[in-house]
């Protein structure tokens, strides 16, 4: 019989270790798994994290070993692995996300396994490039497994050994399946359905070809959040009547379709996806997580109400789709092509792509496999990038033919690219708002894309904007306050819930995450789109804004809290609630009761004097704040990083002339602004191609090469959306506070056109 061992504990761990140890290196650290070695730097900011080959080893004596075949299985190891044992080597294995095992065939009574993992830059292995840090290390579980010589096999790309299809055909589901055998002679092969325990179809059949149909009258769907009920499939290997081994896996009948007018359908009914998006990361221990984080992490993720959540950008744990299929989540699963196209990576998206559909195929969370993300930096044109698509997408449907393939599009790509085409679906990731134009842009850029290309599905894969604890009681875009993060989602709110069209739509992000080569918001190495903060003990505004719409929990929550101390005599108090009502009170005396209108925010005048209570209610239901009325601001809000960003206060913003306030488009509106602007962009294009000279490195922003960048017609006319404060503030360190403000002074002297 199988038998599975977790063997986490007792490792050792340098990163001096060069050639494969035969016994334990005496210079070792002790530790226990997972484990990654950038839990600090590459957090910290300065994009100077280690990245290289480092090596665990652990003893394992025989008796731990108990079958007659015997695997050690890798739940991740990032981003290349070397496995050695007693000094020989049996496997290298080029991926950071997926499970891999490796057979076991000569086993000593004292034995010494040696893993070299390496998270080095080069040119074949996804991910190279992208806003998030790549952590070293062995960072999800190490098992052993042990099997009789008939078994379910476990060299095929880390499959679990049985494939699960259903098929919905009315009130019933005929369920194909398959499973994947290693025996020496023939077996039998019992494949069961279960229903909470209960036998409910069962058929046996050769481990020759061990396939069946097996029918589920009257069959409960897996219905989302709404009912996501599970079926478990257990195969049985039997040698005249002996047990052998055994496997079983949880699936969800259910059938879904994605329309371009009505969006996604999930069993004949509509199912607007509005969700988000999930890096897995933690203060200190980066990836290398535990159940009680994935619970936790899925657990937020329901509280706001969502519905689907796209798992950026590579394969996530096995524990975390397991919780999506059992809470109802809708999942997008996607491989780490991202960013750059690498000519030497094709094979590398394929091999991952194989190993992320065979280990999860039997999730019914999951509804799309994606492609890429953003890979278009350096343009669409690429043959090769184009004929890698093609690949990863023929791949998916020989593998699949039960879901979908989609992609992450970057903002500036045209729909019209050969590549856009591709996928069955797409999605564009638009940060109109932040990074440039206006929120009022995104709805604009969904309607013209939906009455050109009418036949399309598209969604909307990214959208953000960074909060941090700074605040004011005027927000503004690219200002990194909670307030304007808040404003941000609550307009996007606005636009998406106006657009069923729009097949799914995925927050950036869900939480906080490191980007080790971020200096951004005042905090170096992270970056802040999150709704919940990094180490997920605060949850934002933004939380609350989504939990009032998408919710079914009645909430009353009261914006801005650590917005305490205010120099206005008048205030606006925020209100997020999806009750009937909210009143207000101040000291105890109502401000004003305001009904629910379309959307679930709410907006009071407040006057202040002195400390204020302030109180929002509906029936039971209750929240409370304190502001304090000051004379000057409350300089703990206001953002320190100056190089990298200047406060709105600090702006001259003389009436009728220009300042870095205006946008790029406004300004190239005049011919003296077009001319001063064609002589800054020049100067801004050499600096940001250049690096500067604190210490980042030549050329990159948040980790992105700009000299990779393509200039294009879209990326010329989203700039024209961009103020150029926020164009300074995206070059990082290039622009100094002085430097801006003397451009400011310039712009104040030219003269707004009528």
């Amino acid at each position: 019989m199988r038998k599975v061992k977790v063997i986490n504990e007792n490792w050792y761990f340098s990163k001096k270790i060069k050639s494969a140890p035969t016994s334990v290196p005496s210079d070792c650290v002790r530790l226990n798994l997972p484990y990654t070695w950038n839990g600090e730097d590459g957090q910290d900011g300065g994009n100077d994290y280690y990245r290289g080959k480092c090596c665990f080893v652990k003893e394992i004596p025989a008796s731990e070993f108990d079958g007659d075949v015997n695997y050690i299985e890798f739940g991740a190891v990032n981003s290349t692995a070397e496995i050695y044992w007693n000094g020989e080597k049996l496997c290298v294995h080029h991926g950071g996300y997926s499970i891999f095992r490796v057979e076991i065939k000569e086993i000593k009574e004292n034995n010494i396994l040696a893993v070299f993992a390496d998270n080095s830059p080069n040119d074949f292995v996804y991910p190279q490039m992208a806003d998030f840090t790549f952590y070293g290390g062995i960072y999800r579980d190490v098992k052993l497994i042990s099997v009789s010589k008939n078994h379910f096999e476990l060299d095929y790309f880390g499959t679990p050994g049985i494939k699960i299809t259903p098929d919905v055909k009315g009130n019933n589901a005929e369920v194909s399946v398959e499973c994947y055998t290693k025996c020496e002679k023939t077996c039998d092969v019992t494949i069961r359905i279960l229903s909470d325990g209960i036998c409910v179809a069962e058929k046996k059949v050769s481990s020759d070809k061990a396939e069946a149909v097996l029918n589920i009258e009257n069959v409960r769907l897996w219905n989302g959040r709404k009912d996501p009920y599970l079926y478990t499939a257990e195969a049985v290997i039997t040698e005249n009547g002996e047990e052998c081994d055994k496997v079983s896996v949880r699936f969800g009948c259910r059938s879904f379709r994605i329309d371009p007018d009505k969006g996604f359908i999930l069993n004949g009914e509509s199912y607007p996806l509005r969700g988000v998006s999930r890096h897995q990361d933690r203060p200190h221990i980066g990836n290398a997580l535990t159940y009680e984080h994935h619970k936790e992490d899925i657990d937020l993720i329901c509280e706001i109400g969502a519905n689907t959540v796209r798992l950026a950008h590579y394969q996530h744990s096995q524990d975390f789709y397991d919780l999506c299929d059992e809470r109802g989540l809708v999942v997008w699963a996607e491989i780490p092509y991202i960013s750059q196209h690498l000519n030497n990576g094709t094979e590398n998206t394929l091999s991952q792509m194989r190993e992320l559909i065979t280990q999860n195929y039997n999730h019914p969370s999951i509804v799309v496999w994606g492609l890429s993300n953003e890979i278009t930096m350096a343009g669409a044109n690429d043959r090769n990038l184009i004929d890698n698509h093609h690949q990863l997408n023929e791949l998916c449907h020989k593998m699949d033919k039960t879901r979908l393939t989609t992609s992450a599009i970057l903002s500036m790509c045209a729909p019209k690219e050969e590549y856009t085409f591709i996928p069955d679906v797409i999605s564009y990731n638009h940060y109109f708002g932040w990074y440039g134009g206006t929120t009022e842009m995104n709805g604009k850029w969904f309607d013209d894309f939906h009455s050109k290309y009418p036949d399309r599905c598209v969604g909307l894969s990214e959208y953000g904007a960074e909060g941090l604890n700074w605040h004011t009681s005027n927000p503004e875009q690219g200002d990194y306050t909670e307030e304007y993060q808040l404003l941000y989602h609550q307009e996007l709110i606005k636009q998406i819930s106006k657009r069923p069209y729009i097949w799914a739509t995925h927050v950036w992000n869900m939480f906080d995450f490191a980007a080790d080569a971020r200096s951004e918001g005042g905090e170096n190495g992270m970056n802040h789109k999150g709704l919940v903060s990094f180490d997920r003990k605060y949850k934002k505004d933004s939380f609350y804004a989504y939990k009032a719409w998408l919710s079914d929990e009645k909430i009353v929550h009261i914006c801005s809290k650590r917005y305490i101390d205010r120099c206005e005599d008048v205030t606006k108090v925020k209100v997020c609630a999806n009750t009937p009502y909210v009143e207000l009170y101040a000291n105890g005396e109502l401000v004003e009761r305001q009904e629910k209108g379309e959307y679930p925010f709410f907006e009071f005048d407040v006057k202040l004097s002195g400390e204020t209570k302030i109180k929002a209610k509906c029936g039971d239901i209750s929240d409370e704040s304190i502001i304090r009325k000051v004379d000057k601001i409350n300089e703990d809000y206001i953002m320190k990083d100056t190089n990298s960003v200047i406060n709105w206060f600090e702006i001259s913003t003389p009436p009728g002339y220009y300042s870095v306030n205006d946008t790029v488009g406004d300004i190239l509106s005049s011919f003296k602004g077009k001319l001063f602007l064609i002589k800054t962009g020049l100067s801004l294009i050499k600096k940001m191609k250049g690096g500067s000279s604190d210490g980042e490195k030549k050329g990159e922003v948040a980790g992105m090469s700009l000299s990779s960048v393509k200039i294009n017609k879209n990326l010329i006319d989203t700039a024209k959306a961009f103020t150029l404060k926020r164009l300074f503030m995206m070059a990082g360190k290039t622009f100094t506070k002085e430097m801006i403000l003397d451009i400011n002074a310039s712009l104040n002297k030219i003269r707004k056109k009528k």
